[in-house]
């Protein structure tokens, strides 16, 4: 069948109503997640052979917050899709109010390459958990990923519920075209740009998943050991390619000697700082990101690392220092494993130096002062973020995950993602029994002031 035929079929299942049964919901959320364990081997070495990542770093980066969205929805699901009382205002008594929650339809899933089940399956959870339909376009970067992913769910799920549709730019423009009633798109700033202009053609609501240069503030209050520790391992994690990676670091002048050391001794603790694989970190996806990272570098300004393995895409764990706002890596979502070091020796000349750039994904503030971390908080605007730690926020789907602006439009996770992939349906439902007359002609004075009084 081709992408047009998919869809119309996606559109006919839908209108038989039974992805509005909850039971029926639960059972396809059950049904992935044993799909899915069943098969850890086989995803393990797909993308083994896509990124070199370890399977003990695939299970807690991919697959286990696939678990975790999962087993939130088949715990809650029954609870969160209920329809909710509201209260009724007096100019509509006698009656009762509530919301009823109603799933959108079809919808377009397009996942990202870099955590290619995560950020690909995890919205298809969301979706499937709020009564839609779903086709599910994986990057086609990880190419093996992108198969196995195919193989599993078209052998498994009816087409007409769930299905892959593979492919690159020309199956992805095919797709842009139709109307669905959503569209979920994790990636560049740029290609998000070009899914909401097509997105806009049939007025189809969109979540946007972008990125962005999220910056780590570290203050000279904060414990310079455990901050360098929970830096390193949330920006090398992935060799850098992680949207909410701390993309480069501010810190204060006065204990910037100190946090450039405790980063190295880090990295040279648990990272091969020889160009060369390990389980504990992986490769650069292809050529054209890896020749692009590399680009951002300025030998000069290298406090560590910077060891390069053209043959297998590698890049040391790499750390700079003497860094400006004005320098090449700063211009641009680095989205691999470069880390610049900016100090500042006052805290609102380097907030207002953020606020000149787009709003980021993610912020970070490592400090023990609650004026500094408060100041920090209201004033730079981002998608989400952590106080003394960077990038676990994602672990918890009782926080809304997403971005603000330029790195991104909607959130998901959890109860989130729940309303994210749903009409919410607002209903008054009124008796025919008693019935005031305000509203009714003729109007006069007297119904003016009472109506007055019952609104004011």
């Amino acid at each position: 069948m081709n992408i047009q035929d998919i869809h119309q079929t996606q559109k006919d299942f839908f209108r038989t109503h039974t992805t509005k049964d909850i039971d029926f919901r639960i059972q396809q959320l059950q049904k992935l997640k044993q799909l899915l364990k069943n098969n850890e081997t086989i995803l393990f070495e797909a993308i083994y052979k896509d990124f070199g990542k370890s399977a003990h770093e695939t299970y807690i980066t991919e697959l286990a917050h696939v678990y975790h969205e999962i087993n939130t929805f088949l715990k809650k699901l029954r609870r969160w899709a209920k329809p909710k009382r509201v209260t009724t205002n007096l100019v509509n008594f006698p009656a009762r109010s509530y919301i009823v929650y109603e799933p959108l339809g079809n919808t377009l899933i397009i996942g990202a390459w870099n955590y290619p089940y995560n950020l690909t399956l995890c919205p298809v959870v969301d979706a499937i958990a709020a009564g839609n339909t779903v086709i599910l376009k994986p990057s086609e970067i990880p190419s093996n990923v992108s198969d196995i992913l195919t193989k599993l769910i078209n052998n498994n799920f009816d087409k007409g519920f769930l299905h892959v549709i593979e492919g690159g730019i020309p199956e992805t423009t095919e797709l842009l075209d139709l109307p669905f009633d959503k569209i979920f798109f994790t990636g560049s700033t740029f290609v998000g740009k070009i899914v909401y202009q097509a997105a806009a053609k049939n007025l189809t609501p969109v979540t946007l998943e972008l990125g962005g240069k999220s910056p780590a503030f570290v203050s000279k209050s904060a414990n310079i050991q455990m901050t360098a520790k929970r830096l390193v391992w949330a920006k090398f994690l992935n060799a850098g390619q992680t949207c909410i990676a701390p993309d480069y670091i501010l810190v204060e002048k006065s204990v910037e000697t100190a946090l450039l050391e405790a980063i190295k001794q880090e990295i040279e603790a648990h990272y091969p700082t020889d160009g060369s694989l390990s389980g504990n970190y992986c490769q650069i996806i292809n050529q054209k990101n890896f020749d692009r990272v590399r680009g951002y570098i300025q030998e000069e300004k290298v406090y560590f690392g910077n060891v390069q393995n053209t043959e297998k895409r590698i890049l040391s764990p790499t750390v700079m220092h003497q860094v400006t706002f004005d320098d090449p890596v700063m211009k641009d979502e680095i989205f691999g494993p470069v880390l610049p070091v900016i100090s500042y020796e006052d805290l609102n000349s380097a907030i207002d130096q953020v606020l000149e750039l787009s709003k980021p994904l993610s912020c970070y503030v490592y400090s023990k002062q609650q004026s500094e971390i408060q100041d920090i908080i209201k004033k730079i605007s981002f998608g989400g973020g952590a106080i003394n730690d960077s990038v676990m926020h994602i672990s918890n789907p009782k926080l809304p995950f997403g971005g603000v602006g330029y790195s991104g439009i909607g959130k998901y996770h959890g109860k989130t993602g729940f309303y994210n992939f749903s009409n919410t349906k607002g209903i008054l439902h009124k008796s025919f029994g008693l019935e005031l007359s305000l509203k009714y002609t003729p109007y006069t004075n007297w119904k003016k002031k009472i109506t007055k009084w019952l609104i004011e």
